[in-house]
């Protein structure tokens, strides 16, 4: 099963509260996003089998401010999925903005656990990604909530990574200053793809910023190298040519961006 078809199931399992019945043992990844946090399980070949989604304010720019928030959803999620398969999770992995180290690192395996999943694997959040898109040459950019994520793989080897806090949260306070309304219902209208074309001009000089910022990481590397956009940021329509077009080469975003990251988080689990 190709990349795109398994981002496309993983959404309909998820926007449907299915499963799919696909036999153990079973990977669980879990992605505490800014704006997000995601469970997603897959079963030892990477093909999604479950998930659950529940957007939430518990993360900002890529550190735990609601410990037990975070840990109740987490928990929420999890027994959620449970009851979809019938089955206990008992490990996970989990993912951190790249240079996430010390206590801020170890908060997110402290909220796993916390939930009842014994902390597998510890991911920077672009790796994870580029695993499930199963690159071995390019450039992943995980526009998440309150950072960006940056890797840089050659030959199938991570050259690099950075994280610089700047995301979806930006655009969202650029609409809310615009329109002078409130940071939620910003998000509101981020959200609505019906306004996104009236929006764009508003957020245009935020992905200006994002992607000058990606163009003076990576100007030292090979510039053949493809550059992916995932995380929740990539669904705004246009997201891609307009980023494409201040980075100065071309972009690809895959189908369900937001959930690119959840699912590669698995596959470490």
């Amino acid at each position: 099963m190709d990349i795109e078809k398994k981002l496309a199931l993983l959404n309909e399992l998820i926007a449907e509260e299915k499963t799919n019945p696909l036999p153990p043992p079973y990977r669980v990844g879990v992605d505490l996003g800014t704006a997000d946090i995601v469970l997603v399980v897959t079963d030892n070949e990477g093909i999604p089998v479950a998930g659950a989604l529940k957007w939430a304010s518990v993360v900002k720019d890529g550190l735990v401010v609601d410990y037990i928030g975070a840990i109740q959803i987490v928990r929420e999620l999890k027994a959620k999925v449970e009851t979809l398969l019938g089955v206990e999770l008992e490990k996970a992995a989990t993912a951190i903005p790249p240079g996430t180290i010390g206590r801020n690192a170890e908060a997110c395996g402290h909220v796993i656990a916390g939930a009842g999943l014994e902390p597998t694997t510890l991911v920077d959040e672009p790796v994870a990604a580029a695993r499930v898109l199963g690159i071995e040459q390019g450039i992943v950019v995980d526009v998440g909530g309150g950072t960006t994520g940056i890797a840089v793989i050659e030959k199938g080897e991570i050259r690099a990574t950075f994280d610089e806090p700047t995301g979806g949260t930006h655009l969202s306070l650029v609409l809310a200053g615009g329109y002078k309304i409130s940071f939620e219902e910003a998000e509101k209208i981020k959200k609505d793809s019906r306004r996104h074309q009236e929006i764009l001009p508003v957020v245009r000089p935020v992905i200006e910023k994002m992607a000058l910022i990606v163009k003076d990481k990576i100007k030292d590397f090979n510039p053949n190298l493809p550059v992916y956009l995932v995380g929740g940021t990539a669904y705004l329509t246009n997201f891609g040519e307009e980023f494409s077009k201040f980075l100065g080469k071309p972009s690809y975003v895959p189908p369900h961006p937001l959930l690119v990251t959840p699912l590669g988080i698995a596959l470490f689990g």
